[in-house]
């Protein structure tokens, strides 16, 4: 099915998914395989489940300071680049008669700056799902302000989500309160925004997860304004603690550092099994006269097709990351 763009039809899509007790996952990307490796994940799931269609969205930042993924999506670093091959990529792929039929596809823009991404937020946006319209490093009225201006404008358009807290990097030396419901629930209706990020404990791109995700400060959050809670951050959890997402009134969850984090292990290792056929017999003798290998990877076996082209290495990455996809998926599209 073509990427759904549409404001209604992405409202519908989340009433359906809130019917049937499902957040939906936003997984970032910045570069094809990633992309694809989420495609497949989800259109494998409807499969195996013998479902019609599903839902899943793809992501990325813009001009976003931590992290723009739209410079990271080419070579050239130039974002409008980046932002257009991203949009090309899941048009191709989402093709009438293409390999994805059976996923309903939304593109979401992350992290869009209030000031960074001005120009991007007084374009067209229709070609888009939804938005994060991220004001959360002013002050909170100033971010109300900003927000609810962005909302009158944009908000006909597109769905729109907006965070009444920033959510933090890992190994900074910042660290956010938890967000209270009321604090929330008096963003939301001050903004007019569609759904709200809060901090609930996790925090963006960590090394581990070690952190704690507050379930019962996102249920109080519920109370109040419903499921429409957008949790940032996941990769900082273990999935046992963010398991039951929905039941906190959580309808959507973004995540990208996990994908990377966890898949770059399994590259190391395929490397490292098959380092002559990846880098040839004098390389590796080098690297385990060195200390950084060691006689086991010293079969002296001839350079390969199998091992070292950017297709085998990407071949890694896109089984590693569409197993955790999966995993994502069902574990929140409960059946």
């Amino acid at each position: 099915m073509p990427i759904i763009s549409e404001r209604k039809k992405v409202l519908n899509i989340y009433k359906d998914a809130a019917e049937k007790g499902w957040v939906i996952p936003c997984l970032c990307t910045e570069n094809l395989t990633t992309t694809e490796a989420i495609l497949s994940a989800a259109s494998e799931f409807a499969r195996d489940n013998h479902l019609e269609r599903v839902p899943v969205t793809l992501a990325i930042t813009v001009q976003y300071e931590h992290r723009s993924q739209s410079r990271n999506y080419t070579h050239s670093r130039n974002w409008e680049t980046g932002l257009k091959l991203f949009r090309a990529d899941a048009e191709v792929l989402m093709r009438k008669g293409g390999d994805y039929e059976n996923v309903d596809l939304l593109l979401h823009l992350d992290h869009v700056q209030h000031d960074l991404d001005a120009e991007l937020c007084e374009s067209d946006l229709s070609a888009f799902s939804t938005i994060m319209y991220d004001a959360s490093n002013l002050p909170l009225e100033e971010n109300i302000a900003k927000t609810k201006a962005f909302v009158e404008k944009k908000g006909q358009e597109i769905m729109i989500e907006g965070a009444c807290d920033e959510i933090v990097d890992a190994g900074g030396e910042a660290h956010n309160d938890i967000t209270t419901a009321d604090k929330c629930a008096d963003y939301m209706k001050r903004t007019g925004v569609d759904m709200v990020v809060a901090n609930l404990g996790t925090e963006h791109r960590a090394s581990g997860k070690d952190l704690k995700y507050h379930g019962e400060a996102a249920r109080a959050i519920k109370e109040l304004i419903g499921p429409k809670i957008v949790l940032h951050g996941t990769s900082s959890v273990s999935n046992e603690q963010v398991c039951k997402l929905f039941d906190d009134g959580v309808c959507k969850v973004n995540i990208w550092t996990a994908l990377e984090r966890d898949a770059s292990p399994k590259l190391l290792e395929f490397l490292v099994h098959n380092a002559s056929k990846a880098a040839g017999p004098g390389m590796v003798e080098e690297l385990r006269q060195e200390g950084y290998l060691t006689e086991k990877c010293a079969t002296g076996e001839k350079e390969s097709l199998t091992a070292f082209t950017t297709v085998a290495r990407q071949d890694v990455i896109f089984q590693v990351m569409k197993k955790m996809v999966r995993e994502y998926l069902d574990m929140w599209y409960v059946l």
